[in-house]
């Protein structure tokens, strides 16, 4: 761990104490439990799936894999970890890494479940329903001080933003490896491998199931299977993947021409490149992201037009639902410690600030503001069940060259973005 890296954490636990205490204040509480959760079996089964902390913990301890922990926060205290630690020779233990930032916590190694004790009026966060519920002697998620906990989320500090940038550089590595296995013919479970290796993470690790999709599969939004045999024709490759550092997330999307791709789609995929960086330059301090989700669906309008796939306006393409067929994704969201963070659909006094009737997809709808972290995907596809009912109209389209495309599936191109009061600082370089 550096030294400006372990300064910059100095600081983050500084400003969480400070704000955690106005918090706790507010809310007249005089101790704060946060558990990490823990992973439960299958149905009738001894495994469990993989686990992943819970994000209020992790804000805290940058430890992405702890169960059956607490962390407990008081007004001008020292924070409590109790750290789950049992003696056991059927798996490693937890073990606290070597790094200066355990000396900010007063840890307790607990060989049993435990269930700290809580002073005066208190509250616990957390997935405890399973939890014995004699000993949660507290008030259980209260709901306005979650509110109030994911808007301390929704801007990053310069720690924060210092990991999502290393997350940002090891998946960059992987998303390299996976374009060299599509050049040398691979199928999708041997580039979903090369990613892995590049990246330095096992599968268990990946902050959400990495979407690799060849030809047609690159027009399935959450493509979840990797084909373990290379196609016959290679039309193009959808590479969404990400990448945890301390925590927190990367969430990258690039796509590739193939060789047996038109070179219209090759065109296309230059395009919605070149789409998102004229939207990432509106990625200031002021903005508001459903305007920027619009001006993707115009200018989305002018890429079918400029490509001879819609010979109608800019205004049709958009009144009309074509370009939503042709991308029926939101353009980003806030990113953090969750993939999809907190807050991203409510306004900062905790009310709801819901997607749009003609925008549901739409998982971001704030007025940016200095500190936040956002995705920017613009995309375009090839979608059988979307394209179907506009081919019963009479809307100018070019089926002709939108089938010509059918094969290659789609593009998403996706890059992580740092909200300044300067303008956008891109982790994706």
């Amino acid at each position: 761990m550096s030294s400006q890296l372990y300064r910059l954490q100095q600081e983050h636990l500084t400003r969480l104490q400070r704000d955690y205490t106005v918090l706790l204040d507010e809310h007249q509480l005089d101790s704060l439990a946060i558990y990490s959760g823990h992973a439960n079996a299958y149905f009738a089964d001894d495994q469990a799936p993989a686990f992943q902390t819970y994000g209020h913990f992790m804000h805290w301890v940058p430890l992405a894999d702890v169960q059956h922990s607490w962390l407990v926060i008081r007004p001008h205290q020292r924070p409590q970890l109790y750290l789950y630690a049992p003696a056991d020779f059927w798996h490693l233990p937890t073990r606290l890494p070597e790094e200066p930032w355990v000396d900010e916590f007063d840890i307790h190694l607990c060989s049993d479940h435990v269930s700290p004790t809580l002073d005066g009026h208190a509250a616990i966060i957390g997935d405890v329903a399973q939890l014995p519920s004699a000993s949660l002697k507290a008030q259980l998620n209260p709901a306005t001080l979650l509110n109030r906990l994911d808007e301390l989320r929704i801007v990053k500090s310069g720690y924060e933003i210092a990991c999502l940038r290393e997350a940002n550089r090891l998946a960059i590595a992987g998303h390299e490896a996976a374009q060299a296995a599509f050049l040398g013919a691979s199928g999708e479970l041997d580039i979903q491998l090369a990613y892995l290796a590049a990246s330095r993470q096992r599968e268990s690790a990946v902050p959400y199931q990495n979407i690799i999709g060849l030809n047609d599969h690159a027009g399935v939004l959450h493509y979840q299977h990797y084909d373990t045999t290379p196609p016959r024709r290679r039309h193009s490759l959808l590479v969404d993947a990400g990448r945890r550092f301390r925590g927190y997330c990367a969430d990258i999307t690039r796509t590739h021409a193939g060789p047996d791709a038109p070179a219209l789609f090759g065109e296309l995929v230059s395009a919605v490149h070149g789409l998102k960086d004229k939207l990432v330059q509106g990625v200031t301090a002021g903005s508001d992201f459903i305007a920027l989700h619009e001006q993707m669906h115009q200018r989305l309008g002018d890429i079918l037009i400029d490509h001879d796939l819609f010979r109608g306006s800019r205004e049709q393409a958009v009144a009309e639902g074509v370009t939503r067929a042709f991308c029926p994704h939101g353009l980003g969201h806030s990113l953090g410690l969750q993939v999809h963070d907190v807050a991203g659909l409510r306004h900062p006094d905790g009310t709801a600030a819901p997607a749009p009737n003609e925008h549901p997809a739409l998982r971001l709808t704030r007025t940016l503001s200095s500190g936040m972290v956002v995705t920017i995907e613009p995309g375009l596809y090839f979608i059988p069940m979307l394209l179907a009912p506009l081919r019963e109209t009479s809307l100018p389209i070019n089926w002709t060259l939108v089938d010509h495309c059918m094969p290659c599936g789609g593009i998403r191109i996706e890059d992580n973005i740092v909200v300044t009061d300067q303008g956008p600082d891109n982790l994706t370089p």
